[in-house]
């Protein structure tokens, strides 16, 4: 395998705790809503509405990603976009992360500058003003990303997935089944393991690198959660394991019926179904209502023999389950 400038330099078994965090804290940026960042016992941030959204989400190299094809920009990018998507799904404004790492000893210290570097990068590019304001650091033989994202309603209501009724539209906002095809690119080109194929971006065939791209540094459309609640969404969430199984979550929180429309779902309409990851939005709105960057993909009907329909046939794809697909991804 071809080495990246990320595998060289010292290992992180041969420094000390302080001296990774210091590396780590010079790659970080001022965040508009800190008022105290990295380097004391917690963080302090403001929130003007005062409400504030809160999730969490771990990457786990394994089921979650793998090295021989991320970078550690890749993995930072990644880790901060996955999370400022739910806190998009609620309707506010992501304003921190907090990131805990579980990294091993033999892991270069480049690595780690790098994902520092993704994750401030991504924060800059999706979400400005959101910026990592601590952490923690620990040693594992699994590499492992955890991440707590905070964000400010700025008076708004949350959207939850509870709000859906008969006769809304179903809209989204972002790309479908892209990620999901980066992925069957990754494990049908590439190989991980003891005899690696590292990703070559020469032998990707033309739609490929964007999937890919997909796949590994994900672009949610993370400033339109606020635009969507501001507009009048009545319910919204995250796509991130699948456009079925994340319809039918919703779907069964509101008590409705989502139909959707086949057409509407792109090139591909089975990858956009099944395959996860993409983070779009997914979000209902009262009929005559549809904000720039949505588009309507089908409708809310009340609850009959179905959650999910799609050109009126039942829906029997599902999605990414970590527990039920772990044999299946781990190639």
């Amino acid at each position: 395998m071809p080495s990246r400038p990320e595998d060289d330099g010292p290992r992180l078994g041969d420094l000390s705790e302080g001296e990774i965090l210091r590396a780590i804290l010079v790659r970080t940026a001022p965040g508009s809503h800190t008022l105290i960042g990295p380097g004391d016992d917690a963080a302090v941030i403001a929130a003007p509405s005062g409400t504030v959204v809160a999730t969490t989400d771990t990457l786990v190299h394994g089921p979650d990603f793998r090295l021989a094809w991320s970078s550690g920009y890749d993995l930072g990018w990644k880790a901060a976009a996955v999370n400022l998507a739910d806190v998009a799904a609620m309707g506010a404004r992501p304003t921190a992360l907090l990131v805990a790492l579980a990294v091993p000893r033999d892991l270069r210290l480049s690595f780690v500058e790098r994902l520092a570097d993704g994750f401030r990068e991504a924060c800059a590019a999706l979400a400005p003003g959101c910026a990592v304001v601590g952490g923690d650091l620990t040693v594992s033989d699994v590499l492992t990303v955890a991440v707590t994202a905070l964000g400010d309603l700025e008076g708004r209501r949350a959207v939850t997935r509870d709000g859906a009724s008969p006769g809304e539209v179903v809209a989204v906002a972002g790309e479908l089944g892209h990620a999901a095809r980066g992925l069957a690119v990754l494990f049908g080109r590439f190989r991980d393991g003891e005899t690696p194929i590292p990703v070559d971006l020469a032998r990707l065939a033309e739609g490929e690198s964007s999937a890919l791209s997909a796949q590994l540094r994900p672009n949610p459309p993370i400033g339109l959660g606020p635009v969507a609640a501001t507009a009048g969404a009545t319910a919204m969430m995250d796509i991130s394991d699948g456009l079925a199984l994340d319809a039918r979550r919703l779907a069964a929180a509101s008590g409705v019926t989502i139909a959707l429309d086949r057409a509407a779902l792109g090139d591909d309409p089975a990858r956009a179904l099944a395959g996860g990851e993409d983070h779009a939005l997914l979000a209902t709105f009262p009929s005559g209502i549809l904000p720039p960057g949505f588009r309507v993909i089908g409708e809310v009907r009340t609850r009959g023999d179905h959650d999910l329909l799609c050109d009126e046939q039942k829906v029997d794809v599902s999605g990414w389950d970590p527990y039920r697909d772990w044999d299946s991804a781990s190639g």
